[in-house]
């Protein structure tokens, strides 16, 4: 499987002390790819606590909680990642974010 080795190469990273916010963001994306949002949800964190900008980092943590039926973490998420998509003029994700974050409040009315 082309994403397990995937996966095992940026676990090697990380064991060998190269930790970065872009590397939590490889793991979770590929986590998340292979269907195990909950350890996706562990390295996205990790991404966004790291580099708090991260807006496709802030994304990819909001799919991956509502993978995980985490639906109002998830909208918190998508709503730091409009902040700081906005922040950055990252247009076209904080469009997505909104989407996804509607698409939420919708399932669950205030």
């Amino acid at each position: 499987m082309q994403g397990s080795k995937l996966i095992e190469n940026l676990n090697k990273m990380l064991m060998q002390g190269r930790d970065s916010a872009l590397l939590r963001y490889g793991l979770g994306t590929e986590y998340l790819k292979q269907g195990e949002a909950r350890t996706a949800v562990i390295h996205l964190r990790e991404a966004v606590r790291m580099d708090p900008r991260y807006s496709a980092a802030w994304k990819m943590l909001g799919q991956a909680l509502a993978d995980t039926g985490a639906d109002l973490e998830a909208a918190e998420a998508y709503r730091e990642g409009i902040s700081a998509a906005e922040a950055r003029g990252d247009i076209q994700a904080a469009k997505e974010m909104r989407v996804f974050l509607k698409r939420i409040e919708r399932a669950h009315p205030a």
